[in-house]
């Protein structure tokens, strides 16, 4: 959530940076500052019958004291008077203060400024590329195809049990699974990240803590009796640890992996886009989450692209780094780059993680402060990144490393499959 300061400080600025992300209500932010200058008007009307009544208060004990019943009768009837004109003045405050939150909590965050123009994917920015590519042979299949052929994933099956995007994972495709998980985990161990398992469902105020709520709702499994959501992404959980929480500069940076299944609805997603792997309801992720100073969130969010590409390295995957225009970036983040494996047998670039940093936005919604040696208190910076998610990395690993003889595993992941080829 912005601050207050920030729309404040330069209300202009503030209007262009929501406009490049395109947010449709920039008048929001004039709004915002005229309740707040309404409220603090209240405020201190409200401060000074206070102070009149405490006044009067004193003159009261006075007055008992001085055997002057009569003034001091007065007087209590003065005190009604004003508690009564106190009362509602609290009441519109407190109105006023809830006008001001609803729609200081639509708005997005702000884009750092090297955030492109643009409203769609399209717009994003190519920072990296590899520029070789696999050659594959002629007859290759898309991995819906070799999940079929090798028995490693029923599709059919997860949409009887459950639905479409329920996948099935079996045999070696199951094991596939559970190695790039361990991989995936203890890279980012090795990385100095301490490992966390945390629940799969969370309450509201978790959503709202990190941006999900209520700008997300409609993409979120709600278990309507106990008012829970389904975790679309480990970050969820793994952030609100630190919900209302003051943390000591000495222990920053903090740095947690987790790895959970992930729930996403995806309304309105059809098309080839959709098959297979490539977009699912229920798909497993490893997720990176820090915790930073705000003078170091921008170099450990380097830190994190360089950690999740020497993982697209070690698989020996075809990939490239995108910057986000303003339109395709998320309500929370401030700045994000995209991971892309490319699917030579599609013939398309397939997203397999996000790295974003949300700079001071999270911690003002989770009212996540640092403290510093003077106990000093500002808000926090948090980060977090898939690293990675799984299913286009196993739709990428099945496609670009198919050949005649079946399936080669990379010689990375090899220690964890225990077995070098799916044939």
């Amino acid at each position: 959530m912005l601050t207050l300061e920030q729309l404040r400080e330069n209300p202009t600025l503030a209007k262009e940076k929501l406009a490049h992300k395109h947010f449709k209500n920039i008048d929001f932010v004039d709004k915002i500052i005229e309740l707040d200058d309404k409220r603090k008007a209240v405020k201190a009307q409200l401060d000074e019958l206070l102070a009149q009544r405490n006044a009067i208060s004193k003159e009261i004990g006075i007055l008992m004291k001085d055997g002057k019943k009569d003034e001091a009768e007065t007087a209590k009837k003065s005190i009604a008077t004003i508690k009564n004109d106190a009362d509602l003045l609290e009441t519109e405050v407190a109105t006023l203060t809830t006008q001001q939150f609803d729609l200081l909590v639509q708005l997005p965050n702000f884009p750092n400024n090297i955030v492109p123009n643009g409203k769609t994917a399209e717009d994003n920015e190519v920072v990296f590329s590899v520029k070789e590519f696999p050659t594959l042979f002629a007859g290759a299949l898309p991995h819906w195809d070799l999940a079929k052929k090798y028995d490693l994933i029923d599709f059919e099956l997860g949409n009887k049990i459950t639905g479409a995007g329920f996948p099935v994972y079996k045999g070696k495709g199951a094991a596939l699974q559970r190695a790039l998980i361990s991989f995936f985990l203890d890279k980012a161990i090795e990385a100095g990240y301490n490992e966390v398992q945390v629940p799969h469902l969370v309450n509201k105020n978790s959503g709202f803590g990190t941006g999900q709520l209520p700008d997300k709702e409609g993409q979120m499994y709600h278990v309507n009796l106990d008012d829970f959501y389904l975790i679309p992404t480990a970050e969820v959980p793994i952030t609100n640890i630190y919900r209302d929480e003051i943390v000591d500069e000495k222990i920053l940076p903090i740095k947690n992996v987790g790895y959970t299944p992930c729930f996403r609805r995806e309304a309105g997603s059809y098309g080839k886009d959709v098959r297979g792997l490539n977009r699912l309801h229920q798909f497993d992720k490893v997720e990176i989450v820090r915790v930073e100073k705000p003078e170091n969130s921008y170099q450990a969010l380097d830190e994190m692209l360089k950690h999740v590409e020497s993982l697209l390295q070690a698989l020996e995957l075809p990939y490239r780094i995108l910057r986000l225009c303003g339109g395709d970036m998320t309500f929370s983040s401030s700045l994000t780059y995209d991971f892309e494996v490319y699917s030579t047998a599609q013939e398309r670039w397939l997203e397999v993680s996000s790295v974003s940093n949300f700079e001071s936005f999270q911690a003002n919604r989770l009212k996540l402060r640092i403290k510093d040696a003077e106990n000093k208190k500002t808000l926090a910076h948090t980060l977090n990144g898939s690293a990675l998610a799984l299913p286009r990395i196993v739709a990428g690993l099945l496609e670009n490393h198919q050949t005649e003889n079946g399936i080669k595993i990379p010689k990375a992941l090899v220690p964890y499959t225990k077995f070098e080829w799916i044939n």
